[in-house]
């Protein structure tokens, strides 16, 4: 079965086993390496927290596998004409909501955040976040986000339903010869998305691991980058999904590349998002490492004698 028989943006119906699942495959691996709201930020964000490739690897595996188990189960739901979304833009928007406040609850656990919720008529005051007086010691810096909460945000995150959810949904599901392999298609998705992102993982964490700071430091800069990519990303996929519900259109939008591939195929909300935590993370790391390399002692010297 040569590949380029394999169409990836519009399956046709009728589709025989083999090519349902090596499409659903293919699909999976442009799914993680295009730029998916869905999985990019958040395996960017855990993956920052492990400052070693093979923590970044266990992160982007546990988020993975995780979205793995649910695209099967939604793969099965499908088959069995269960998965009935009257308006995919305004559950779309439910999800993006869902996510952006999970991502923000792992925030708080990472960077320690504690909130007091008041009210002041004047001067205006409605509450604040701050962090305990311990947070620059060691025993803080060393909380990092934990596989168990990318699991939990790759299964979440799975149901969105987008291009690539509705195809497996509406064309490789129902390919499946019988309901005991109706959930195959959705497992080979998200096997095809888990052998990208396994790699940014590993890429990611050695990145952090590899910027000449001692592993006590590296796991600050670690912490620092994730905490804050997960607390600012989730606040803008939270004010996404909000907004979404109200002007469900907002989701569809964008403007169109020309280029036929799905998720490049335009630039909307969900590029957006993912831009804006990329910079968030590479700013907050470049600012920690800056500020942690200014405050070691001798490390202007390391620098000089590298040179």
């Amino acid at each position: 079965m040569p590949l380029t028989a394999v169409d990836l943006w519009s399956p046709h119906h009728g589709l025989s086993l083999a090519m349902a699942i090596v499409t659903a495959f293919l699909l999976g691996v442009v799914h993680g390496v295009t730029p998916d709201e869905h999985t990019w930020p958040i395996t960017f964000s855990y993956a920052i927290g492990s400052f070693s490739a093979r923590k970044g690897m266990r992160s982007a595996l546990s988020f993975s596998l995780s979205f793995t188990l649910q695209r099967a189960l939604l793969s099965e739901i499908a088959y069995l004409g269960l998965l009935q979304v009257a308006d995919n833009a305004t559950w779309n928007a439910v999800i993006y909501l869902v996510v952006g406040l999970v991502m923000v609850v792992a925030a708080f656990y990472v960077l320690r955040l504690r909130c007091a919720f008041h009210l002041h008529l004047w001067p205006p005051s409605i509450g604040g976040c701050h962090r305990p007086r311990h947070a620059d010691t060691a025993e803080w810096a060393g909380r990092t986000p934990t596989p168990a909460m990318a699991a939990v945000h790759g299964f979440l995150a799975g149901w969105g339903l987008g291009a690539f959810a509705l195809i497996m949904a509406t064309v490789l599901a129902p390919a499946m010869p019988s309901a005991a392999l109706g959930w195959v298609p959705g497992a080979a998705f998200g096997l095809g998305t888990t052998a990208v992102l396994a790699g940014a993982g590993a890429a990611i964490g050695a990145l952090i691991r590899h910027q000449r700071l001692p592993a006590h430091l590296a796991e600050q800069v670690a912490q620092e980058g994730a905490g804050w990519t997960l607390l600012v990303g989730g606040a803008l996929f939270a004010a996404a999904g909000a907004a979404a519900l109200v002007a469900p259109a907002l989701l569809t939008a964008g403007i169109r590349t020309g280029i036929h591939v799905h998720n490049l195929d335009r630039i909307g909300v969900g590029t957006l998002l993912v831009a804006l935590v990329v910079v968030v993370a590479v700013a907050t790391i470049g600012r920690t490492v800056r500020r942690l390399r200014r405050c070691t002692p001798g490390s202007r010297g390391r620098r000089r004698r590298h040179r």
